[in-house]
């Protein structure tokens, strides 16, 4: 299903963009950063992780959510310190690269054993579940909207075969925004208020390096390695490929680095794989690489031109909640396959205790500070997992009952 036309490419390239899209203009827009920049800088950033992944990996680079309130706290409320926050962002990035050469050194069969099924199965199941509520609360700004997306994704899925088969998400998104204009709820503010057709050079911002801002943004660093790991674990189980092998984690860490690093060079935000475009190649089961870079693509002219940003920022949020229903679900879904296929026998005590253990602390709420900076979350469920099982190795490591 890879081997299709570029006509067809380009329209699941748009596809992409507009599961991305949503996410990456929110985070710089409650951090005080630009918009465009950050369209820009996910563009630019996805072409750069691709060309250090050798262009085998479909992933998405989009604005990380995870750096938001430490990004907020640096800045301040007049923005003021938004160029040393740039700093932090610059130096997050160096850190993906140190990371990136300390799992080189480890090699892949490193990272196998410390993420194997058991664990990575249920910390995909937490990706999708964790960013469920923000579907439900996006959705919930209008039920009608939200249920004609997701009726219509169902519908072209279940029902249409051929081409259309390969752009639910994308007939959704046009179902509900025909529904919204013809019913009055379009909001057309940002299309009348953008102003210029490019952007300019006041558009884009310079870092500063400062300690206290460094510390204070670094660290997240550690927090969002882990959820690039189960990120690529995911979007391996959906391709069907041992992207940890090759081109290897050592190379998808260096790729997201070095965008974060020059997204925090330009102005903009720091970057992370988007599991939302994951959800699109489950739903499409089309993983062809190069859609991704069409995609980003399309994220660079949007940057660069203002209207038709504008434009895009005219979808009605609840229309976006009712993809995001199917997307992060198919996301959760995966997880489960994950474990199916690993054939995990799940009367084994210590799997159950694993799996059990990943998905309280992912979904639970639970926090674990260290200094200024709590892990949570995906991040923390990854961690858990992790030690749960070699513990659990150590513990019990002939026991049949528990293998």
């Amino acid at each position: 299903m890879d081997e299709i036309g570029w006509s067809k490419k380009l329209v699941l390239g748009v596809q992409h963009v507009f599961a991305m899209f949503g996410a990456t203009v929110l985070m710089p827009t409650l951090t005080g950063m630009d918009p465009s920049v950050a369209l820009l800088a996910a563009g630019l950033g996805t072409f750069i992780f691709h060309g250090v992944t050798g262009g085998m990996v479909p992933v998405f680079l989009g604005s990380s959510f995870a750096f938001i309130g430490a990004i907020k706290t640096v800045a301040g409320e007049d923005g003021s310190g938004m160029s040393q926050a740039l700093g932090g962002v610059v130096c997050a990035g160096l850190v993906y690269v140190l990371l990136s050469l300390l799992v080189k050194s480890g090699g892949a069969s490193l990272m196998k054993r410390l993420f194997p099924a058991v664990v990575t199965g249920p910390v995909i199941m937490v990706i999708g579940l964790s960013l469920a509520p923000i579907g439900v609360s996006m959705a919930s700004s209008d039920w009608l909207l939200a249920l004609v997306a997701i009726g219509t994704i169902v519908a072209v899925s279940c029902f249409l075969k051929g081409f259309f088969r390969l752009v639910p998400i994308l007939i959704g998104i046009f179902a509900g925004y025909a529904v919204a204009a013809a019913l009055g709820r379009v909001d057309y503010t940002a299309l009348k208020a953008s102003g210029d057709l490019l952007i300019g050079a006041d558009n884009f911002m310079f870092p500063t390096f400062e300690w206290g801002a460094i510390l204070a943004i670094v660290p997240l660093a550690i927090v969002t390695a882990m959820e690039h790991i189960g990120d690529i674990t995911t979007n391996g189980a959906v391709v069907g490929k041992d992207f940890f092998k090759k081109p290897g984690l050592h190379r998808t860490l260096l790729g997201d680095g070095l965008a974060t690093l020059f997204s925090g060079l330009i102005g903009g935000p720091p970057n992370t794989t988007y599991s939302e475009n994951t959800g699109v190649l489950a739903v499409t089961k089309n993983y062809n690489p190069a859609v991704i870079r069409i995609a980003a693509i399309i994220a660079i002219v949007l940057g660069l031109f203002s209207p038709v940003g504008a434009f895009l920022r005219t979808i009605p949020v609840a229309v976006m909640g009712g993809v995001s229903f199917i997307l992060f679900g198919m996301i959760a879904s995966v997880g489960i396959r994950t474990i199916a296929n690993a054939q995990l026998n799940f009367n084994r005590s210590r799997n159950l205790i694993i799996v059990a253990l990943i998905l309280v602390c992912g979904l639970g709420g639970v926090e674990v500070p260290i200094g200024n900076v709590k892990i949570e979350g995906i991040g923390l469920a990854a961690l858990v997992g992790m030690f749960a099982n070699l513990l659990l190795h150590i513990i019990l490591p002939d026991d049949p009952d528990n293998d």
